[in-house]
């Protein structure tokens, strides 16, 4: 991957050409079809995902939870919680994911305080919203 496809998007806003550079270089690409299963709901997760483009649909069992866009991120509380995912995501168009193993993402985390900031502030929307529905 090349650090131009992270440029403009919001999660790593502000890093230098070097550091986009470095989180390309954790990184991987992949291309997938529609209707492809990203992540499976309870399954223990060992990747997190960045949309570069497409579509795709986060779903609690039958509860939709969220439209996933270019810019948006998930498989983010899995790995820092050490735990099972907590939404099956599935692609309702063909996309382009930026997919980064949990190393890599420790790594970024470490590295880089705001986008850690802004992976955080997105997990805590998250779950406060996840709350809000349940009760």
């Amino acid at each position: 991957m090349d650090a131009v496809d992270l440029q403009g998007l919001p999660l790593f806003a502000g890093l230098t050409q070097q550091q986009l550079q470095q989180v390309a270089a954790w990184s991987d690409v992949i291309d997938v079809d529609i209707s492809h299963r990203l992540t499976r709901l309870e399954e223990f997760g060992h990747e997190f995902f960045v949309v570069l483009s497409g579509t795709a649909e986060a779903m609690d069992g039958e509860i939709h939870l969220a439209d996933l866009a270019r810019g948006d991120f998930f498989g983010e509380i899995s790995l820092l919680d050490h735990d099972r995912r907590t939404a099956a995501v599935q692609a309702t168009s063909p996309m382009r994911l930026m997919v980064m193993d949990e190393r890599g993402f420790r790594s970024m985390m470490s590295a880089m305080p705001q986008v850690a900031e802004r992976v955080q502030a997105k997990v805590d929307e998250r779950r406060e919203a996840s709350e809000f529905s349940k009760g």
